[in-house]
Order: C-alpha cells, then sequence, then structure tokens
C-alpha cells in the first residue's frame, strides 16, 4: 500500500512540475485599472501602480492613451481617439509599451494621423519598422555644423536670410499674413534636390490641409513628403503627439543619411491643446496661465533637428516651425520661447500684406543665426550689399512721405530701393531657381532695373530669368557651388541680364 502511496504522490509531483514549467507560455499577467472620471480628453485610472510615465494605456473599442500624470494613487491619462463611447467603470490595461508610430519609405507620399493610421483611403501602412515618437535628441558629438543651404526658391529667404540644412527657422506673424505659403513653397522648392519633406498640420480646418495635400500632389511633392494631420476637432491627445510622431518619422530618415525638412504647422495650437490638457489634469499653470514645463515641451522638440556627424551617416532634419503672434506682439509668451530655442525668424508684417508686397517677409525684423554660414558664396558676393541698401531705403522712405525736397543722391537711393522691394516680390507656388535668383540679383546691384517702371518690373525680372539659361555649365557649377567661384562670373550674369533689358526694350 504504501509503495503504491509513494508512486501516486511522485506521479503527482511530476505532473503539477510539469504543469508550472509550462504556466509561462499559457498565461500572460496583465495588470489593469478602472477609469473613474472621463473628462475632455482625459481619464482619471484607479490602479496600474507599475505604469511608468508615457506608456500606451489600452481602453475597451480600441481607444488608446498616453499614461501623463502618475500619482501614488491614480493614474491621468491622455485619450487619442474618440472617447465618447468610454465610460466611468470601464476597463484600463497596461501595454508594457511607449507611444510608437511606423517610420520608413512605405509613408512616402501618405497622409496619416498622428498614430500612424491612414487618411488618404489607399490602404494600410505597410512598414514593419516603430519607433518610440519621444526619442532623446542627438548629443552635442554627434552633430556636424551646418555647411549646406536649404534653398527655398523664395528670393528674399535665400539671399537675405538664407537657411541651412539642419537649422531651426521659425515663421511667425499674425494670421492670414502667408506662413503656410512659405513653408509649402520650401517643401516644393526641394523636388530634385534629394530631401525627404515632412508636413505636419497640428489643429488647422480639415478644408485648408485638403488644399495644401490637392496642391503637393499636383505638383508631385508627395512623392518626396509625408503629410501628418491632426485636426481642430480631433482629441487634444492627437494635437500634443503629432509634432512628436512627426518627427520621429523624419528622424528616421535622417538616420538613414537623409537630408529632410519638417515644417509644423502650427506650434501655437500644439501649445493650446498641451495647456488644455495639463489643466484639466490639474497640473499648476505658469506665466501667462501656460504650464511651467511648455519651454521644455517646444524646446525637446526642436532640439532633435540637427545635422548628423558624417561617422553617423551625414543626414540632416531641419525644421521650419510656424507661430502665430497676435497685433504684431513678438514678445508674448509662447513667440519669445521659440524665437530662443530656434536659430533665427522670418517674420511676416501684416503691414506689407496688406500693401500686396508677397511675401510680406519683414527683412528687418527676419533674421538668421546660422544660415549664412552655409549660404552659397556667389550669393553673399553678389546679395552681400542688399540688406543694408534696402534698410536705407526704408529709412529714407519715411521722410519722403512728409513731402520732403530730396537731394539726388538720395532721390537715386530710394529709387532703388523700390527696384528691390519690387524684385523681391514673387507668387506663391512659384519657387525661383538659384541661377535665376542670382542672375536677377546681380542685375539689381548692377542698377540696371533702376531705369525700368515699377509696373513693368514683373515683365523685365521674367526677361533677365530667361536669359540665365544661355550660362556656360562651368559657369552654373561656379554659382552653385560645384566648382570654385570667380567673380568674373558676376560680369557674365550682368552682360547676360543687359542684353535681355535692351533686348525688351526693342521689341516694346
Amino acid at each position: 500500500m504504501n509503495k503504491l502511496f509513494n508512486q501516486w504522490v511522485d506521479d503527482a509531483c511530476h505532473q503539477l512540475r510539469q504543469g508550472v514549467d509550462q504556466l509561462p507560455q499559457q498565461l500572460t499577467i496583465r495588470e489593469s485599472g478602472r477609469v473613474t472620471t472621463v473628462s475632455t480628453g482625459i481619464a482619471i485610472i484607479n490602479g496600474l501602480p507599475g505604469v511608468g510615465a508615457e506608456e500606451r494605456v489600452e481602453f475597451p473599442h480600441g481607444l488608446q492613451g498616453i499614461a501623463f500624470n502618475v500619482d501614488a494613487d491614480e493614474v491621468g491619462v491622455v485619450l487619442l481617439g474618440e472617447y465618447q463611447h468610454l465610460h466611468t467603470g470601464d476597463e484600463a490595461r497596461r501595454s508594457g509599451r511607449v507611444m510608437d508610430i511606423p517610420v520608413g519609405e512605405p509613408l512616402l507620399g501618405r497622409v496619416i494621423n498622428p498614430l500612424g493610421a491612414p487618411l488618404d483611403r489607399k490602404g494600410p501602412v505597410n512598414s514593419n519598422r516603430r519607433l518610440p515618437i519621444e526619442r532623446p535628441a542627438p548629443a552635442i558629438m554627434e552633430r556636424a555644423p551646418v555647411t549646406t543651404p536649404l534653398h527655398t526658391g523664395i528670393k528674399v529667404v535665400d539671399a537675405l536670410v538664407p537657411i541651412g540644412r539642419g537649422q531651426r527657422e521659425l515663421i511667425l506673424g499674425d494670421r492670414q499674413t502667408g506662413k503656410t505659403a512659405i513653408a509649402i513653397d520650401t517643401i516644393l522648392n526641394q523636388k530634385g534636390q534629394n530631401v525627404r519633406c515632412v508636413y505636419c498640420a497640428i489643429g488647422q480646418r480639415a478644408a485648408a490641409v485638403a488644399r495644401v495635400i490637392a496642391e503637393l500632389e499636383r505638383r508631385s511633392a508627395m512623392d518626396y513628403t509625408v503629410v501628418m494631420v491632426a485636426e481642430g476637432n480631433d482629441p487634444p491627445g492627437l494635437a500634443y503627439i503629432a509634432p512628436y510622431a512627426a518627427t520621429t518619422i523624419a528622424e528616421e530618415f535622417m538616420r538613414q543619411g537623409d537630408d529632410v525638412l519638417i515644417v509644423y504647422d502650427d506650434l501655437t495650437h500644439h501649445a493650446r491643446a498641451y495647456r488644455e490638457l495639463s489643466l484639466l489634469l490639474r497640473r499648476p499653470p505658469g506665466r501667462e496661465a501656460f504650464p511651467g514645463d511648455i519651454f521644455y515641451i517646444h524646446s525637446r522638440l526642436l532640439e532633435r533637428a540637427t545635422h548628423l556627424h558624417p561617422d553617423l551617416g551625414g543626414g540632416s532634419l531641419t525644421a521650419l516651425p510656424i507661430i502665430e503672434t497676435e497685433a504684431q506682439n513678438m514678445s508674448a509668451y509662447i513667440p519669445t520661447n521659440l524665437i530662443s530655442i530656434t536659430d533665427g525668424q522670418l517674420y511676416l508684417s501684416p503691414t506689407l500684406f496688406e500693401l500686396g508686397a508677397l511675401p510680406a517677409i519683414d527683412v528687418g525684423k527676419s533674421v538668421s543665426r546660422v544660415g549664412g554660414k552655409a549660404q552659397l558664396e556667389a550669393y553673399r558676393k553678389i546679395a552681400g550689399n542688399l540688406k543694408l541698401a534696402y534698410a536705407q531705403f526704408e529709412e529714407l522712405e519715411t521722410f519722403a512721405r512728409f513731402g520732403t525736397r530730396l537731394d539726388e543722391s538720395t532721390l537715386a537711393t530710394i529709387t532703388h530701393g523700390r527696384r528691390i522691394r519690387a524684385c523681391l516680390q514673387q507668387q506663391q507656388y512659384s519657387p525661383v531657381s538659384t541661377i535665376e535668383q542670382l542672375g536677377v540679383l546681380q542685375a539689381l546691384n548692377s542698377g540696371l532695373f533702376d531705369s525700368i517702371d515699377e509696373a513693368e518690373m514683373a515683365a523685365a525680372e521674367q526677361s533677365v530669368r530667361k536669359a540665365m539659361k544661355k550660362l556656360g555649365e562651368e559657369q552654373k557649377q561656379q554659382l552653385t557651388g560645384q566648382a570654385k567661384f570667380s567673380t568674373s562670373v558676376m560680369d557674365d550674369l550682368t552682360a547676360l541680364a543687359r542684353q535681355a533689358l535692351e533686348r525688351r526694350q526693342e521689341e516694346s
């Protein structure tokens, strides 16, 4: 009897050990909690004691959220989707992962939301690689100086406020002054330049975003562009994560050695979304009712833009954040934050916009702290004195309005300045190539436009641009930095421009 009993105990123990060994494969331990409060874009969870900051939290019906406030007794979660079906008492589960998004080549030409879901009815995004939306910025030793220009195709920018690849250049101004137009023109000008583009629309109207996408498609710019959209009627959580998710997509291209341009349109809506979430989660407000860490929110985003060291592939990420000012107040809280974070700013003046001087960039208030070192030598030689001449003209023009009698030299300065202003204007969606820009600027410096009536400036400029097609290959290489620059090429530009204007005058 004892022998049978011992045999039975041994068999039972063996079966128990086998069952225990199989438990890790058969059971998955998941930590869950319960929703105690649902508000506009947030939920308060009771439970989830092991949840980490910014961990993805899962709710019924596929709703996701990010753990934002991790307190001792409860967790504040930012909801990333429609939350009307979420109720008190619903289960919330940990995912064990931070929020991530698909990246890579399959995203080019696609329109997606900040979660990576397609919005363009072209099927799912077929990417096998996912990366966290929040990633540390490259270390100082991983960065290299900004040495290569990013041409925008906008004459006033490329000549007077140049941008380099890897730079952060803020675009700011009041509403309806053409901020988005500058960013879209810059994207259009990257066609054939081996630059990948990411356009991140934050809190914009769906109709406005649709117009931008239609223009990019019409001009074949979607072939090298990813569009991320968080509409104005989306939950604030999507607007909050949108720029971080878009930057992760751009960073993946940069890590592969590509040059990338990213546009945040605009960070005003991003700041407001973060303020809304923070106040709902009872985070303490700071200056002008914004949370105290709003500076860190934007600095950790824009610090991810850089030019990588050649040992890391040499890729670059150029950021063009857009911000809205109120009543031309550049010294407001959020604009001053971003001005201090970025490497320069393009300020758009509503006064110039109302006068029809488009793009309405105020040269006096715009600056590029880095791009000048990356500017082509041809630009530095040809457009070097242009900004000073334009500033002198603006000052003298103010006195001329009072009917003061002016001497001939002053009248000549004003006449030349008006030609500069007319020459720096251009239509939207009409980027100008580098060669054509340099030809027009050299004609301007040489005074060839001073005798032409202002009303005829646009036609005269077109004649000069067409004449630049006659330049030889060696001359083009000198102007574009592919060969050593020689000042003799400036005389060639002047001669071609003079011939074109004389021919035009004879024909008229």
